[in-house]
């Protein structure tokens, strides 16, 4: 699944979905399978939410490849198809891919830079990442 749009002016969810699709995909990744009215209904306890207007954007990320849409009786079930950290992880490799493939290693360079700000472990993930390729070649 490759979300189309990056917005980098956003945070969060909002960088990969319009603002109710983001709401709709956290309300989905906290709990199980549920129906367009319980979505609804969920995001109700913010804001009133017209449920025709739920039922389209559901569908259209049904369309998109992130939810899944199953028929029990007379109602459908959504789930999504990734979890929330397989998503972010996903979505992060593609982004990263792509901005390598545009500006090489220039991207890498400005990501070393950023480390300066992240704690040391993640330093050190580096580190044993790079032993890693090292050896593979």
């Amino acid at each position: 699944m490759r979300i189309q749009k990056f917005k980098f002016n956003e945070k969060g969810l909002n960088r990969f979905f319009g603002p109710l699709e983001a709401k709709i995909m956290t309300v989905l990744w906290a709990g199980e399978e549920m129906a367009i009215k319980d979505v609804q209904q969920a995001l109700e306890r913010e804001k009133a939410v017209n449920f025709n207007t739920v039922m389209t954007v559901m569908n259209r990320l049904v369309e998109k490849g992130v939810l899944h849409k199953r028929a029990e009786g007379r109602a459908s079930l959504y789930r999504p198809i990734l979890s929330k950290e397989e998503f972010f992880d996903t979505q992060s490799k593609e982004l990263t891919h792509e901005l390598i493939d545009e500006f090489g290693s220039l991207v890498v360079t400005h990501m070393l830079d950023a480390l300066e700000d992240v704690d040391k472990g993640l330093i050190e993930k580096l580190e044993q990442k790079i032993k890693e390729l090292k050896k593979g070649r």
